[in-house]
This record gives structure tokens, C-alpha cells and sequence, in this order.
């Protein structure tokens, strides 16, 4: 049988999914999947597997390939960087999924390392050449996962060269290679907008997706076809049903997933520290985190969640448990999304914003813009704070190391643990003509009275202009 292109892709074998968890290192295992899949995810993707480990290391097949009847539909993700390399492990994955994808998104610095991820997207014709071998030789599609480039026009072009290679499913996140950590900031909708409208095959959205009502934002602002949740999905695995559940319900239902799909210990502490991220902030419950970073068994995890949830029922009433709240203020023990700090934008980006919103109208809800404008305003003045007090060459710089002078010289650095506060060459020749000791020089008396450390004329000569000062600052 033919293996399903584009739109039959989507419509047939992925069953039309809108709602997708998305490929995340050490966190969609298949226990997270299945418990996403509880709370309305339709697709999910496996953590992104090295095409050339996964190719010649069993072991490493066996910890990271597991999958089961109910966990479909599935995309296995692949990072690689040689065709044949990509080829032959894809072949090993067909089986037990619906499609492959290759990672051209990844941003951190391993990839640069390794190189894949983004820091392949300059090199068109190695990409087409990977994407096209498993078009042509792979019994299942092949699909992509890309972050754009700055310039909108690019980042299209970028779009069609792998549809015409044989990509047949698209996911675009809206943000640039260099937007990570502190520079993560908003991805870019209008450039998924731009990509949708040009390619003719499915395309995915993924970024700014916290709550369930981004997701219907973003289809509507981008006509994508569906939408991607990676850490929205991580702090509230229930994003896509539109719940807020307690997060004691939540771990216990992961945690007991593990029991029935097993994973490292350290795929489950990373899962608690977000989904009690919030909990955790509070000062009663500080010590449950110290003893969460260093639990090495299930039981353990589960002991923890177990004292958590009892604490906080101890604490909170019927009429609390039962109330109803808003966005603005779900309470701290119910999941929600961690917001992170949004760095000012670029130039750029203010100006693609701009569009984007003369696009949509500007009327209604703050678009990304005005959202960034708002949260960032506090942040930017902090941070200008911080540069002008910590700016090059002000001599208050708190990192800024102050090395004490020798006393004699008053150029070199004095010894730190020098007896005679003198640098290590004015040291030697105070030692040697006085027939001193100096334990932090590792000088002598008993060393000095040897031919072999005599000084010499110059340095006697040298000595008899420096000690009088040297004497004078010791005495």
C-alpha cells in the first residue's frame, strides 16, 4: 500500500489532530503521552532520538523507543545530519509509528556541537538530500520540525524547499535559532501565517501556547492546522481539555502511568518539579523540593506527593476547593503555566508585531506587542539599572577582583599568604640578603645560607636600592 501524502497524511492515518504534544527531550516519554492523551492531546511525538545512536546502540533502541497499541497516533523525531545514517534508523522505527520527523529546530548548544537541530538550516542541500532519501525510501512519510528566520521571505522559502523535497507535514515554531533561554521572547505568528499560505501541506503552530484558549487564538490568527504545545503542556498536562486540575490529581495519575510504563527517575522528578512548580514557590513548602532533588526511587516520588497533597488539603476548605476563579488568578495549587520574563523586542520583531496587528485589526485582546510592552517594561528598567552599576570600568563592580600591590614595588601583586606583604621577586631578594623566612614564598633561611641560592650581583645590587624601602614598610 502507498504510504499516505500531505492532507491524507493528516485526515487518514494522524486522524485530523488539532491537539499535539511535541517532541521534548527526557520529558514525552510514553508515560507523559499517555497521560496527555487522557486530557485531549491527539497526536503525540516521541523525545528527539540521535539518528547514529539510536542506529548502533541496542540499548540505547530499548530505553528510548517505547511505545504501545494505545499510543497512537505517533511521530518518532530523529536529529541527524547524514542521509544513509537517517535512513537506517528511520527503518527501525517505521513499524511502531506513523510518520518521522527531522528535527531543524533544535536551538541549544548541543546541537551546534553535534550538528543538527536549527544550526542545520543554512545548509539547504544537505537537509533536501536528507528529506528527499526518506521521501523515496521510507515506508512511512517523512515530516519536519523548523524554526524560522528573521526575515519573513526566507523563512517561506525555507518552507517550500522542503515541501518540494518531500516533506509532507509541516511544524513551524515562530521563533528564531537565537531565541532561547533569557532570549526566548514571543515567537512569531504572522510568521507561521506566511508559511501556512504558502505550502501546500499541513503546518503546525508552535509557540505562545500556555492555555487552551491560545490554541484557539492561534489557529485563528495563522489558519495552521494545528497546534503544539511543549512547555504549556510540561506545567499543565491537561492544556488541551481547558482544565486547571489540582496538582496532586495530576502527579498521582502520572505517577501511576509509571508504574505501568516505567521510566528513569529522573524523567519523573522532572515532571513533579513543574507540575508542583507553583506549590513549591510557597515557604512551607520548600523542604518537599530539597527532598524531591534527591529521591532515587518511585516510592520515594510518591511518598513526597502523597505528604504534599496532604498538607495542602489540611490547609485549604471545601469552599476553596470548589470556587471558581479566573486566568488572572488561578489558585497556586491548582496547574497553570510558568510565565517566563519576556526580554524587550528587537526592531525586527516590533515591526513584524506591528503588522501582525494591523493584520488582526488591533481591537480586542492584547496581541504579542502589547502583551511583550507590558511585561517587559519593569524588566528593561531593572536590567538598565544593572548595566549602569555594572557597567565596564566602574570601579564599584562588585565582580570586579581588587589585588592588593607589593609594598615595595607597588606594581606587582603581593603574595597572599607572603609574610613581608611583598610580591614573590621583591620577597626573594629581602629573604636572601636578610636571611629571612617567608612560609607563603616557600623561602628559607636555611636555603639561603646555600652557595647555590646566593644572590647574585645584579640582584644584590637590585637588592640594595629596593630594601631600604622593604625594611622600612616591615618594620
Amino acid at each position: 500500500m502507498s504510504k499516505f501524502k500531505g492532507y491524507e497524511l493528516w485526515s487518514g492515518a494522524l486522524n485530523r489532530a488539532k491537539y499535539i504534544v511535541a517532541p521534548m527531550v527526557d520529558q514525552s516519554e510514553l508515560a507523559w503521552r499517555m497521560l496527555s492523551r487522557k486530557y485531549g492531546a491527539e497526536l503525540c511525538y516521541t523525545p528527539m532520538l540521535h539518528a547514529a545512536v539510536f542506529r548502533r546502540d541496542p540499548n540505547y533502541r530499548k530505553d528510548n523507543l517505547v511505545v504501545c497499541p494505545e499510543d497512537r497516533p505517533l511521530i518518532v523525531q530523529f536529529c541527524a545530519n547524514d542521509p544513509a545514517i537517517l535512513l537506517e534508523a528511520a527503518k527501525m522505527v517505521a513499524p511502531y509509528c506513523d510518520a518521522v520527523d527531522l528535527n531543524l529546530g533544535c536551538p541549544q548548544i548541543i546541537a551546534k556541537k553535534g550538528h543538527y537541530g536549527a544550526f542545520l538550516q543554512d545548509e539547504w542541500d544537505l537537509i533536501s538530500r536528507m528529506v528527499g532519501l526518506l521521501h523515496r525510501d521510507l515506508s512511512v512519510p517523512v515530516t519536519c520540525k523548523i524554526r524560522v528566520f528573521e526575515e519573513v521571505e526566507k523563512t517561506v522559502q525555507y518552507a517550500k524547499m522542503l515541501e518540494k523535497s518531500g516533506c509532507q507535514l509541516l511544524t513551524v515554531h515562530g521563533r528564531t535559532r537565537d531565541q532561547r533561554g533569557m532570549k526566548m521572547g514571543l515567537a512569531s505568528w504572522e510568521h507561521v501565517r506566511a508559511v501556512r499560505e504558502s505550502v501546500s501541506i499541513p503546518v503546525f503552530a508552535n509557540g505562545n501556547i500556555q492555555y487552551h484558549g491560545d490554541v484557539e487564538r492561534c489557529l485563528t490568527a495563522t489558519g495552521v492546522d494545528g497546534v503544539m504545545a511543549a512547555e504549556g503542556n510540561l506545567f499543565n498536562p491537561a492544556l488541551f481539555s481547558g482544565e486547571q486540575p489540582p496538582c496532586w490529581r495530576v502527579s498521582e495519575e502520572y505517577l501511576q502511568l509509571v508504574r505501568t510504563h516505567p521510566c528513569p527517575i529522573s524523567f519523573v522528578r522532572g515532571h513533579l518539579f513543574k507540575i508542583w512548580f507553583h506549590v513549591m514557590k510557597q515557604p512551607e513548602f520548600h523542604c518537599f523540593r530539597e527532598r524531591m532533588g534527591v529521591a532515587r526511587s518511585l516510592e520515594t516520588m510518591e511518598e513526597i506527593t502523597g505528604e504534599m497533597k496532604a498538607l495542602l488539603l489540611a490547609r485549604l476548605s471545601e469552599e476553596e476547593l470548589k470556587s471558581e476563579f479566573t486566568l488572572d488568578a488561578i489558585p497556586y495549587w491548582r496547574c497553570q503555566p510558568y510565565i517566563r520574563p519576556i526580554p524587550p523586542l528587537s526592531e525586527a520583531q516590533s515591526i513584524a508585531h506591528k503588522r501582525s496587528r494591523s493584520i488582526s485589526g488591533g481591537e480586542g485582546e492584547p496581541d504579542s506587542a502589547e502583551l511583550a510592552a507590558m511585561i517587559t517594561k519593569r524588566q528593561k528598567n531593572k536590567r538598565d539599572a544593572l548595566k549602569k552599576e555594572n557597567k565596564v570600568g566602574n570601579p564599584t563592580t562588585p565582580n570586579k577582583k581588587q589585588w592588593i600591590t607589593c609594598a615595595n614595588c607597588k606594581g606587582n601583586p603581593k603574595g597572599l599568604k607572603c609574610v613581608h606583604n611583598l610580591c614573590k621577586v621583591c620577597c626573594r631578594i629581602k629573604c636572601r640578603t636578610e636571611r629571612l623566612d617567608c612560609p607563603g614564598h616557600r623561602f628559607t633561611s636555611k636555603h639561603q645560607l646555600t652557595d647555590a641560592h646566593e644572590p647574585n650581583a645584579k640582584e644584590t645590587e637590585l637588592g640594595t636600592e629596593q630594601l631600604h624601602t622593604v625594611s622600612s614598610v616591615s618594620s
